[in-house]
């Protein structure tokens, strides 16, 4: 399998590097670091969408916007139609029609987009996670994170429990249907109860867990002593369903991170510098 490592969403929040740790000026720069794998018998499949093209093009159209205001507006959110995935895949030399398979690691505004944009596709989700994005939103977070206009064309669902065969000691849900068994959802849940990494075994044998957002800083991985940015660990304090499970989490994945470190490649959503090392072929 071949993966490419495309960035499908920019947010510049005020901040600079108190956000992502290097910026020097008044902006930071967050990615929205998504998975085109190429296969060889199921065709193409995409980890998370990131922003689609009617994002871009009626973000705040009435009576329900697809991008809410406060949010857009609190991340400074930038839509270019040359980041969705159908442009990258196109430029890629590739149809809308090729990707058969979606798997996301949670049904965010920021990762599900472009759901719409590959209307042919099935898309791979969590149970809990499908639930809790489609039914009543109680709270602010709740009403901003799920966006449901963005989900009314999607209708080739596929639904998965929180239990499987265990993958280095996370629970995973294997035999996801239609794909092929080195692809697997690995349930993470705290940022929403939903939420759930992908994990991808590589030609080589490696690894790569696409971690979505349990967490959001190359400074909470690889090394014993967490470190994030001021304003990454207020975002995820602000986002979470949980606490205590998405700390859990995130220390389990840590320590994955350096006990497996030969055998695993771990990766966020948001980090610009992990997915710039992923795109290099020198992932971290």
């Amino acid at each position: 399998m071949r993966i490419h490592h495309l960035n499908c969403g920019t947010d510049c929040p005020l901040g600079g590097a108190l956000f992502d740790g290097r910026s020097m000026g008044p902006l930071g720069h967050i990615v929205c670091h998504c998975l085109l794998i190429e296969t060889d018998a199921h065709g193409l499949v995409l980890v998370d969408t990131g922003y689609g093209l009617r994002d871009v093009a009626h973000p705040h159209e009435p009576p329900n916007s697809r991008i809410s205001i406060p949010w857009r507006l609190m991340l400074n959110i930038r839509l270019h139609e040359q980041e969705t995935a159908i442009r990258q895949i196109e430029a890629l030399g590739f149809r809308a029609s090729d990707v058969r398979h979606i798997v996301v690691t949670h049904l965010d505004f920021d990762h599900a987009g472009g759901l719409e944009d590959f209307p042919n596709a099935t898309v791979h989700v969590m149970q809990r996670e499908y639930d809790d994005a489609t039914g009543p939103h109680a709270g602010i977070v709740a009403r901003n994170r799920w966006r449901t206009r963005q989900l009314n064309d999607v209708h080739h669902w596929r639904r998965y429990g929180a239990r499987g065969e265990p993958w280095f000691g996370f629970d995973a849900v294997r035999d996801l249907e239609g794909l092929p068994p080195e692809i697997l959802l690995v349930p993470l849940p705290g940022h929403t109860w939903g939420h759930a990494g992908v994990a991808v075994r590589q030609d080589s044998g490696r690894w790569l867990l696409h971690a979505g957002d349990a967490y959001f800083y190359r400074g909470e991985m690889r090394s014993a002593r967490r470190k994030c940015t001021p304003g990454l660990r207020a975002y995820q304090r602000l986002m979470e369903v949980d606490a205590t499970s998405r700390l859990a989490n995130q220390a389990r994945l840590r320590a994955l991170s350096i006990e497996r470190r030969d055998e695993v490649t771990v990766t966020c959503t948001h980090d610009p510098v992990e997915l710039e090392r992923c795109q290099a072929g020198n992932p971290m």
